[in-house]
């Protein structure tokens, strides 16, 4: 049998699962631009998408539950991590790990091994979770800018200077920069902006610790204890409570990744085969990582002690040098004006997908101009996606006027992402295509496994939500801080 694809004929042979295409060598075995990436780049993809602004809160994670349980918790979610993102790893093809049909996407692959409705509990799940994600983006830089004006105040008028800054100027700027970005219609092509915010994470994140190691180098009188802070000196008994379910849901978020695994690994090569590459690819990127995240975490729990920050960067543990705090700060807004960017740009496809769909004859809907733009060269204008896009930059950063706090923030989009995300659908998913018989040893084990997240994710939901509701108390939206 013989087709045709790009006016150039290939021959179709049945294979073991169904009818397999044979493609000149610069295509792959799904007609594809062959893939190239190797062990080193997998890894190395996997560390960019780790690491980000959720290293800023594990100092105060570690604070609230001490030097046994903070530690300890981390290596768990790690391990967590790691074991599931391995079970991940063989749903990338279907049926068979090694030779069936690939899944471009995490949502692919949830379709494709466990069917419709919870294709659509996945869809839910990983849009509220993306939504939430830009939101806390736009918390997270408004802070950041505030903190490099608070930083050159402290440094003229002295450290015990009011120095009120309001963030919600810098959340209209960054919208404002978020809208201009929103209107180009293939951000993909814009690799460069990737590369940078990877760089600025590692940058920040790298200030943070240097600057821990100095101010413990330097004699520190911080207050620190096996159990983390202290009931009826730091806080009440119901607020240590809180605070520790809390700092779950925080060191959640900065495990949550497995939603781009998939897509990570339909870069490799196919052979060897890319299940094998990216469980060795994951231990290598989890191990790093967590290595980097205990660094941090411990690190800074030792420099603040029982009064850590909940983001180290800009909760001025920091004065100086006021200049390396103000690059950090700055790092952080870079790295988060294309990470936004990253996470919407689904949510954006998927509304402008479903309006085509739902109304092909629409003039206003499906209408794109060509303008041409000094610089830019040809620029394709839509109607829709300047309406839509512009309004949702604009609702997040609504919320974010309301809601701006960075630590129950951070904490509620963890507890929420974490069980369905990193945990439940790659379990569902390996139990089917692995066919693991109901009732036995192991599906026991893995529903336990699933059941115990659940019941964190909830408990982390839980402090993260009190925690918003006690920072609401006497707060006045839209007033800043």
């Amino acid at each position: 049998m013989a087709v045709e694809k790009q006016g150039k004929t290939f021959s179709m042979e049945e294979g073991a699962f169904g009818i397999e295409a044979s493609y000149p060598p610069d295509l792959d075995d799904d007609g594809r631009t062959k893939r190239t990436g190797t062990l080193v780049t997998a890894s190395a993809h996997i560390i960019t998408a780790v690491i980000g602004s959720g290293v800023l809160s594990l100092a105060w994670a570690i604070a609230q539950l001490g030097w046994i349980a903070g530690p300890a918790v981390l290596v768990a979610f790690s391990l967590i991590t790691w074991f599931c993102s391995s079970l991940l790893a063989n749903c990338y093809r279907y049926p068979d790990p090694v030779h069936g049909k690939r899944n471009y996407s995490y949502m692919a692959a949830v379709r494709a091994n466990l069917g419709g409705f919870k294709f659509k509990l996945c869809g839910l799940a990983q849009y509220v979770n993306l939504v939430g994600v830009t939101i806390g983006y736009t918390i997270t830089t408004a802070i950041s800018m505030a903190a490099v004006k608070r930083s050159n105040c402290f440094h003229r008028h002295g450290h015990g200077a009011a120095c009120r800054v309001s963030n919600n100027v810098y959340m209209v700027g960054y919208a404002c920069i978020q809208i201009v970005l929103s209107q180009i219609p293939d951000f993909h092509k814009l690799s460069w902006l990737s590369l940078v915010a990877a760089v600025m994470s590692v940058a920040y994140s790298s200030i943070g610790l240097g600057l821990s190691i100095a101010k413990i180098a330097g004699g520190t009188n911080a207050r620190t204890s096996l159990t983390g802070v202290t009931v009826g000196i730091d806080v009440s008994g119901a607020e240590k409570v809180w605070r520790a379910l809390q700092s779950l849901g925080d060191i959640a978020f900065a495990y949550s990744f497995s939603n781009v695994l998939i897509e990570i690994q339909d870069t490799l090569k196919s052979s060897p085969p890319e299940n094998q590459v990216m469980k060795k690819a994951t231990f290598i990127g989890v191990t790093t990582t967590t290595t980097f995240y205990m660094l941090c975490g411990v690190l800074g729990y030792a420099a603040f002690g029982n009064n850590a920050p909940g983001n180290f960067l800009t909760g001025f543990g920091f004065y100086d040098p006021y200049w390396l705090i103000d690059i950090g700060n700055i790092c952080i807004a870079i790295h988060l004006i294309g990470a936004y960017q990253v996470f919407c740009q689904p949510i954006y496809q998927f509304v402008e997908g479903y309006c085509h769909g739902r109304w092909p004859q629409n003039r206003f809907v499906n209408t794109e101009h060509v303008i041409k733009l000094p610089l830019l060269g040809n620029y394709p204008f839509s109607p829709l996606r300047l309406l839509w896009r512009t309004v949702y930059v604009m609702v997040t950063a609504v919320v974010a006027m309301i809601f701006p706090f960075f630590n129950d923030f951070l904490g509620l989009i963890g507890a929420l992402a974490f069980w369905p995300l990193t945990v439940f659908f790659p379990v569902e998913m390996y139990i089917k295509q692995a066919d693991i018989r109901r009732w036995s040893t192991r599906w026991l084990w893995l529903q336990v496994l699933s059941m115990s997240c659940l019941l964190i994710s909830i408990a982390a939901a839980c402090g993260s939500v009190q925690g918003l509701i006690h920072a609401l108390q006497g707060y006045k939206p839209f007033r800043g801080t």
